[in-house]
């Protein structure tokens, strides 16, 4: 019997299997069954060869225009030159001694060619590519292609140099002609509810399809495979994580959050209200917490964790907070000291009867200071602790770790929050905060097992940003007047940032977002230890103007952040070390240089860094990209919308899906090969519906073995780890 889960070695024998292993890391027939293909080409539609790239690996359908052979001027041999066309467009093709090929490729004969585009002259070509004949040959190729392409669609598969399509096509025939009936992970009545036709059946008419509605039906099955078997997962983990034990922790009648609230200067807007009533409410549960905490940048998230981390303390447990920078760890000490005042003074004069200790911890926290911090923490002094990796230690030892809130989440993996879970003797309650707004899909899909919150409201007297593109190719004279907007922010007593995308030496040292789209080679990006001296002497000579990056000693970049803090210094050269948590009600100008260089989302959170105060601020996307070109529209998006949500949709439209489900991050490939998140979005929600369903009626899923199967299958060890979030 040949299944999903044979080798293909059996069906295929020991050479092709180990190709395909080699070229596409496929390994079973499920693999290959699993290998969809990238498009479909239909007979007499010709390839657009106006898309080809220089430097991708294509396969194209087209037509011989003209084919001649020649002698090579400077060594011995021929050369056969072919001209193909798709009646636009023309594409040359080159052979070297092989003269023969001439008899094949006649004027007027469609072909499938494969290789790599290169470019001679000016002119894109494929040299030595790999072809099939689609019309009638000879003899035995005639038979072969009648029966490689006998539908009207003809698959093209993702493949390599050595691995043309139609030789994976052929593969894929082989399989699915020893494949038997397979069990199917989707119950009968679901399929039948959603009118949705067996996985053998799919497989077939993905790969072989009579028409385009066999394709699209087919297509559509195992969409829903790849949803509904994600969805079972993550609720299983919601069950899991209802039914774990934890230590209720409900805030205390009279306790540091009563007073905490009583002493705040401002008043929570009702999104902070409402999200603050949840978590209270989850605190008390017997089961853990695990929360996402959403929201745009300067919408509060903040104060919100601290009221959790106060409720814990209340009970007698400890909260951590870990951030993924000094930067951002020492900001929130400093952010949570000043929130809490005496109340977080404990041990010290003028503490309030309730305080708490409020205890700081990072890589470069000087010995004596870790011993004392390491004591308070053992010990329970410390009732909320703060820092970065520096947590993970095994020498890091709580008392009762009780509550754990990860800032930026995303830029940890899951080791290290699980290393940070692991110090609590019962599983402590989580909240996970991120500033980078996230598509409900994405949420749905990605932190389906947390319960996810958002907060949209921003905090009363908070100033709008104005946001606008300084294009430096087509108006050099607006860089001028971005400079002077910074003077005249200083004058009037205000601050201002000036992003760069790199700290300085080579381009390795870049810490933008890389590139999202191809773009023409150009200069080194701007480099912070590059550009400071030039504003400081020139531009920006009357203000003081400080530099800010990662490579600077950690006491260093504490000393020039708290003489911002203060007022002391007017303008701050930074690479993205400022992205997240930097948070100073008087900056009010932010200019981002080479602006084309950073993400969407990037951008997006840089602008947050002003107009966090009462006063009007303003952002400068500064770029030398023309107008019409993909990294330019980005610098365009975020200047036209601040709706992070918008940006984020965005964001995930220009992004490979794998790129957002953190596949590069668990190391494997994404597993979504044809779900789009975006546009499936109904579908998501109706498999996530039936999944719940499902597995609350059937949590270990004992009565769909076939389920059990594909869950494994789909999502190893390392992915399912990934994918707990928390």
């Amino acid at each position: 019997m040949t299944g999903l889960a044979t080798g293909l070695r059996g069906v295929l024998g020991d050479r092709t299997a180990k190709v395909l292993a080699a070229a596409l890391d496929l390994h079973t027939v499920g693999d290959l069954m699993r290998h969809y293909p990238r498009r479909y080409a239909e007979r007499g539609q010709l390839t657009d060869l106006a898309d080809l790239r220089v430097g991708d690996h294509v396969t194209v359908l087209a037509e011989v225009e003209h084919a001649a052979p020649r002698s090579m001027r400077n060594r011995r041999g021929s050369m056969l030159e072919v001209t193909v066309t798709d009646g636009r467009k023309k594409l040359s093709l080159t052979w070297f001694n092989q003269p023969w090929r001439e008899r094949e490729l006649r004027v007027r004969r469609q072909a499938l060619f494969s290789g790599k585009v290169g470019e001679f002259r000016g002119k894109l070509q494929l040299a030595n590519p790999e072809y099939q004949l689609l019309d009638a040959a000879e003899g035995d190729s005639a038979e072969a292609a009648a029966a490689s392409f006998a539908g009207t669609l003809i698959p093209v598969y993702p493949a390599t140099e050595k691995l043309p399509s139609w030789k994976v096509a052929q593969c894929v025939r082989v399989a699915l002609d020893v494949l038997d009936e397979v069990d199917d992970p989707l119950p009968a009545q679901m399929r039948l509810r959603h009118g949705l036709r067996g996985l053998a059946d799919a497989f077939r008419g993905i790969h072989r399809p009579d028409s385009t509605e066999d394709m699209v039906a087919s297509r559509h099955r195992l969409k829903w495979d790849e949803a509904f078997v994600l969805q079972a997962l993550l609720a299983q983990r919601r069950q899991a994580n209802r039914a774990a034990p934890a230590r209720p922790r409900a805030r205390r009648p009279g306790g540091l959050v009563d007073a905490f609230d009583a002493a705040m200067p401002f008043t929570l807007t009702a999104g902070q209200r409402d999200v603050a009533a949840a978590i209270d409410r989850d605190l008390a549960e017997a089961h853990p917490m695990h929360r996402l905490l959403q929201g745009e940048v300067g919408s509060g998230k903040t104060v919100v964790a601290l009221r959790a981390m106060l409720a814990v303390v209340d009970s007698g447990g400890q909260a951590v907070l870990m951030a993924p920078t000094e930067v951002l760890a020492q900001q929130h000490a400093r952010n949570i000291r000043d929130l809490l005042g005496p109340l977080g003074m404990a041990g010290e004069l003028g503490a309030a009867e309730l305080a708490t200790r409020v205890v700081l911890l990072t890589g470069s926290t000087g010995a004596a200071a870790r011993r004392a911090a390491l004591a308070d923490i053992g010990s329970g002094a410390a009732g909320i602790v703060i820092g970065t990796h520096a947590l993970l230690e095994p020498d890091v030892a709580f008392a009762d770790l009780a509550l754990v809130v990860v800032d930026e989440q995303h830029r940890f993996g899951v080791e290290q929050r699980d290393v940070l879970r692991s110090k609590s003797e019962v599983p402590p309650h989580v909240l996970v905060m991120t500033a980078t707004p996230i598509p409900r899909t994405v949420a749905m899909t990605v932190y389906g097992d947390l319960e996810t919150s958002t907060l949209v409201e921003l905090p009363r007297g908070r100033a709008p940003i104005e946001t606008h593109v300084v294009p430096v190719a087509e108006r050099p004279q607006w860089l001028e007047r971005a400079w002077e907007r910074v003077r005249t922010e200083a004058a009037l007593g205000h601050q201002a940032f000036v992003v760069c995308p790199r700290i300085g030496g080579d381009a390795s040292d870049d810490v933008a977002a890389p590139a999202l789209d191809d773009e023409p080679e150009r200069r080194p990006p701007l480099a912070v230890e590059d550009v400071f001296p030039l504003l400081r002497d020139g531009e920006l000579a009357a203000l003081r103007v400080e530099m800010l990056h990662g490579r600077l000693r950690p006491d260093d970049k504490d000393s020039v952040m708290r003489r911002f803090g203060r007022g002391d210094v007017d303008v701050i050269v930074a690479t993205t070390v400022i992205e997240v948590g930097v948070d100073v009600p008087n900056a009010t100008a932010m200019v981002v240089l080479d602006a084309d260089r950073f993400g969407i989302s990037q951008l997006h959170q840089l602008r947050g860094r002003v107009g966090r105060g009462s006063a009007p601020a303003v952002c400068l996307l500064v770029t030398e990209m023309p107008a019409g070109s993909p990294a330019r529209e980005r610098v365009d998006a975020v200047a036209a919308t601040s709706d992070g949500f918008e940006l984020a949709r965005l964001d995930l439209e220009r992004r490979r899906e794998g790129d957002v489900l953190g596949t590069s991050q668990a190391g494997r490939r994404s597993r979504l090969r044809l779900l789009e998140l975006l546009r499936d979005e109904d579908l998501i929600r109706t498999a996530r519906a039936e999944a719940a369903e499902l597995v609350d009626a059937d949590p270990a899923l004992t009565a769909h073995p076939a389920l059990v199967a594909a869950i494994a299958a789909a999502v190893d060890e390392e992915r399912a780890e990934f994918l707990e979030k928390g």
